[in-house]
């Protein structure tokens, strides 16, 4: 009888073991990533051989998506350990005034654009979601002096909001394993200056070896069909 017993109960902990493996395994699978035009495939193709990439162009041909869901199958498959997010704090032409709450309060309205993509990728919520949101850490430029980021996809979104000395610091954040993507829309700064310092950035480092720059246009819109035809006449 105690033998009997034995065996279910070491049964019944060797099912559990592989019910935990196949779930660990299941966290830990890729996203399956599908492109929807040419540029974004070879934007991914660049992404995988650089240490800095640099996707810009038109307004909704997904350049913060393809940023993000690689930031997050590299979490998921750990290749890294952390997603650093950084934005320009810019408002798009109005002035709302200082932004209650906490630190994370006063920040995410900024950063919701890349948590939609953790939505669309991944789900609300869920053990995947759960994992990768460990990751996530949100590094405003205003407290980024003196930090270094090793380990990291670090994704600076909004970059045509950056100004000079806020690019130089981001980029001066390098550390071991790291990758850093930048992403921006040069015809929409709200910066209001004749030369974007993005583009001033951009054309200084190109040509470094693994930089790596991949320009979108209006027929790369992903979004409703009419968003290219309008950026087309503005």
């Amino acid at each position: 009888m105690a033998r009997e017993t034995a065996r279910k109960s070491a049964a019944r902990l060797k099912r559990k073991a592989q019910r935990e493996e196949k779930q660990t395994q299941n966290i830990h699978a890729p996203l399956p990533v599908t492109w929807r035009t040419a540029t974004q495939k070879q934007a991914w193709q660049l992404l995988e051989k650089n240490l800095l990439t640099f996707l810009l162009g038109a307004a909704g041909s997904g350049k913060t998506f393809l940023a993000m869901a690689y930031a997050i199958n590299a979490v998921l498959t750990k290749k890294c350990e952390k997603i650093v997010l950084t934005r320009p704090i810019v408002e798009a032409g109005e002035k709302l005034g200082y932004l209650p709450g906490s630190y994370g309060d006063k920040v995410n309205p900024y950063m919701q654009p890349l948590y939609d993509t953790l939505d669309v990728t991944l789900g609300s919520v869920g053990a995947r979601r759960d994992f990768v949101n460990k990751s996530i850490v949100l590094a405003p430029l205003c407290y980024m002096r003196g930090r270094t980021f090793n380990n990291s996809i670090c994704i600076f979104d909004e970059a045509q909001n950056a100004t000079y000395p806020q690019l130089k610091l981001f980029l001066s954040r390098f550390g071991l394993d790291t990758q850093v993507i930048i992403t921006g829309d040069p015809k929409q700064s709200d910066l209001y200056l004749s030369d974007v310092p993005l583009m001033n950035v951009v054309n200084r480092i190109s040509d470094l070896s693994a930089v790596g720059v991949m320009k979108f246009q209006n027929k790369d819109v992903v979004r409703n069909p009419l968003v290219a035809e309008i950026l087309d006449r503005l």
